[in-house]
């Protein structure tokens, strides 16, 4: 395993999702060994992704939002003003990271980052990537829904405040996730998020939340850099 060294932060307001995507690809592409790590912190105008699991059914009236096929894993979600992208730009064979612990160490940053907000119900749901908020209709202060995604009222019990996709080639990554932070939450009502017949999203001004959209991406870059440095 090689030095990872320190990584290099980039924040992008109001990125096209395309020229951003490009830009991703061509560093990617174009990289050397000793290439810094980079996480980009972006805020998208709206668009709708296509990961390479997508079914263009579960766009179900995207007019006037574009419709972008990526190259991400995962299936259609949202991106638009008030939401956080969080792009890490990582050589995981210096790293000596394999793409599922990357999942784990992006996720825990996320987890960390909403509890040290005070939402400590934030969890994972197994076998569905990003970080999700059990339904207050759904749980008491005595139980909990389910966290599986097997379970046939998963998505009955929760919303969805993060999604992540990523991308790997030669060993590096691109892509990452987007953590909803204050936002119109309609557009997803026009697409299936990540696949899921009325899976609900939310997003920390509902939870109560509110945040300027820059310490938000400062946090979250904090939370992410110390997970990181585990693994450095």
């Amino acid at each position: 395993m090689g030095q990872a060294g320190p990584l290099v932060s980039r924040i992008w307001r109001q990125a096209p999702y395309l020229d951003c995507l490009a830009e991703m690809r061509a560093f990617t592409s174009h990289r050397q060994p000793d290439t810094p790590d980079e996480v980009w912190l972006v805020e998208h105008p709206p668009v709708f992704t296509l990961g390479l699991a997508a079914s263009p059914d579960h766009v179900l009236n995207a007019h006037p939002i574009a419709v972008v096929q990526t190259d991400r894993g995962g299936e259609v979600t949202y991106h638009g003003p008030g939401q956080l992208v969080v792009y890490p730009l990582l050589d995981l064979r210096r790293r000596g990271l394999y793409v599922r612990e990357l999942v784990r160490q992006l996720e825990e940053s996320l987890l960390d980052l909403l509890r040290g907000y005070g939402l400590q119900q934030a969890q994972r749901v197994t076998g569905e990537p990003g970080i999700y908020l059990p339904k207050p209709s759904a749980t008491s202060p005595r139980s909990t829904p389910t966290v599986d995604a097997s379970a046939d009222d998963w998505v009955a019990a929760w919303s969805k405040i993060a999604a992540l996709g990523l991308k790997v080639k030669n060993g590096c990554c691109y892509h990452g996730y987007a953590l909803n932070i204050e936002m119109d939450l309609s557009p997803f009502d026009r697409i299936h998020p990540c696949g899921h017949r009325g899976l609900q999203t939310i997003d920390l001004a509902t939870m109560g939340i509110r945040r300027p959209w820059d310490e938000v991406a400062q946090d979250a870059l904090s939370h992410l850099q110390q997970r990181l440095q585990t693994k450095a």
